[in-house]
C-alpha cells in the first residue's frame, strides 16, 4: 500500500439544498458566505483541529477541497486550510489543488482571490447549460453566471495560473430527450474545458426528486434511453478529443484528475471534515455526517484509531475502483494480493459470466473491464452481483 498523498477536505455549506442532492450538506441561505458565517468559521476551527490531530504523512501531492459549495468560503479562508495542511503534512512542489465551484458565488476578484491562495485546478459545478433546466433542479445560478465564471477560467488556463479545470454535468435529467442531450454537450464542448465529468441522476431517499416521482411528477428516461444517452455522451466526447477515463470522466491528453486517479489507482488518501472518508492505509475510516455527531466523534479522539499499517484495500473494494476506470481490474492478480482462494473466486466468475456472454464484460488477460458504453451503464448491476458473492464468502 502506498503512503498517502492525497487529501479531501469537506466543506459542507450550501446556500440551498438542490432537488436531487442527499449529500451531507447545512444550507444557510441564498446571501450567506464565509465572510460573515459564524457557523463556518467554527466549522474552520474544527477542520484545523481534525488535520493537526492526524497521523503524520509525507507530503500532499493533491488535496481536493469539495462539497457543499466550498467556493462560499473567502480566498483567506482557503488559504487558512492550505496552511494547515502545509504546517501538518506539508504540500509537495507541483501538487494539483482543486477547489469546487458554484458559478453563483464568486466574482472575478475573488477568483483571483482563490489562485492567489494557491488553487491550480477548478471544478465548476455547473449541472446544465439551459436556464430552465437549472431551476427544475433547483440550482441557484443561471446560464449567464456560467458565462462570467468561464471567461475568467479560461483566462487564468490560458495564461497557466490554472494547470487544468473541469466542468461538470448531470445527464438523463426528466424530459431529457437524446437531441436535447446532444445539444447540452455542444454547448460544453464550445466552453473548451479540458476535463469534463458527467454523472447520471440518481433518485435519492429524502430528496425533492424522490417526492415528485412518487407524485408521478417525473418523467424520467427509459433504461434503452438512458444507454442511447451514455453511448451519445462518449460518442461525441470522443469525437472532440476528450478520452474516457472512467465511468463519470473525461478528459484531453494530460488532463486527467490527479486526485480522483488516486482513489481510483487503490492509494491510500486522507479525509477531513462532516460525511468524509479517509483510507490512508486501506481500512476506510468513515465521519459522522451530521456537524453535532462529527465533533462527538473528534471529541472522542476517533483519529486515534486510524491504522497505521494494513494489508491494503480490502478485494471487494478493489473491484469497485478497479471497474471504474477504463483499463478495469487485474482480476486474478488481486486476488492472490488479498488472499481469495480458487474454489471462492470460481463463484465470482460464475456470477460475472452471464455479463461477459452480453458484452458487458470483456477479459483481457487478468485484466477484466466494463464495456463502452453498455457495460459502463450497467455498472451497477455487475457490482451488485460481485457485493452478493463477497458477503456470502465473508460470512463463511
Amino acid at each position: 500500500m502506498w503512503e498517502p498523498r492525497s487529501a479531501y477536505l469537506h466543506i459542507p455549506f450550501c446556500h440551498r439544498r438542490c432537488y436531487y442532492c442527499d449529500f451531507a450538506i447545512v444550507p444557510l441561505g441564498d446571501h450567506a458566505d464565509g465572510a460573515k458565517s459564524d457557523a463556518i468559521e467554527t466549522y474552520l476551527e474544527l477542520l484545523e483541529y481534525e488535520i493537526n490531530s492526524s497521523p503524520s504523512g509525507p507530503p500532499l501531492s493533491t488535496v481536493y477541497i469539495g462539497g457543499g459549495t466550498p467556493s462560499m468560503l473567502t480566498p483567506a479562508q482557503v488559504d487558512r486550510i492550505f496552511k494547515s495542511l502545509k504546517s501538518h503534512f506539508g504540500i509537495a512542489s507541483g501538487a494539483e489543488l482543486t477547489l469546487e465551484m458554484d458559478p453563483s458565488t464568486f466574482d472575478q476578484l475573488r477568483f483571483e482571490g482563490y489562485l492567489a491562495a494557491g488553487i491550480n485546478r477548478v471544478s465548476l459545478g455547473v449541472q446544465s447549460l439551459d436556464d430552465s433546466i437549472l431551476l427544475q433542479l433547483g440550482r441557484r445560478h443561471c446560464c449567464e453566471h456560467i458565462h462570467k465564471a468561464t471567461s475568467w477560467i479560461r483566462e487564468a488556463f490560458a495564461e497557466q495560473s490554472l494547470i487544468s479545470w473541469s466542468l461538470d454535468l448531470i445527464q438523463t435529467l426528466p424530459g431529457q430527450s437524446l437531441t436535447q442531450w446532444r445539444q447540452q454537450l455542444k454547448k460544453a464542448i464550445i466552453l473548451n474545458p479540458p476535463h469534463i465529468s458527467i454523472y447520471n441522476l440518481s433518485i435519492e431517499p429524502g430528496t425533492v426528486f424522490e417526492r415528485k416521482n412518487k407524485l408521478g411528477q417525473l418523467n424520467l428516461p427509459t433504461m434503452d434511453e438512458v444507454a442511447d444517452i451514455m453511448e451519445a455522451t462518449s460518442c461525441i466526447l470522443s469525437h472532440s478529443g476528450y478520452g474516457k477515463y472512467e465511468i463519470s470522466n473525461f478528459a484531453f491528453p494530460g488532463h486527467t484528475s490527479r486526485h480522483n486517479r488516486s482513489y481510483w489507482s487503490g492509494s491510500g488518501w486522507w479525509g477531513f471534515g462532516v460525511s468524509a472518508s479517509s483510507a490512508p492505509y486501506g481500512e476506510i475510516l468513515a465521519r459522522p455526517r451530521k456537524r453535532r455527531e462529527y465533533i462527538q466523534w473528534l471529541s472522542a479522539d476517533r483519529l486515534k484509531a486510524v491504522p497505521l499499517h494494513s494489508g491494503g484495500m480490502p478485494f471487494d473494494e478493489r473491484l469497485i475502483v478497479g471497474l471504474r476506470r477504463r483499463e478495469g481490474v487485474a482480476l486474478f492478480s488481486q486476488a492472490r494480493i488479498c488472499d481469495i482462494n480458487d474454489n471462492d473466486l470460481k463463484g465470482l466468475l460464475d456470477k460475472w459470466q452471464c455479463f461477459y456472454d452480453m458484452g458487458l464484460l470483456i477479459i483481457d488477460g487478468d485484466r477484466w473491464r466494463l464495456s463502452e458504453s453498455a457495460g459502463m451503464s450497467m455498472s451497477n448491476t455487475v457490482l451488485r452481483e460481485m457485493l452478493v458473492w463477497w458477503e456470502a464468502i465473508s460470512c463463511d
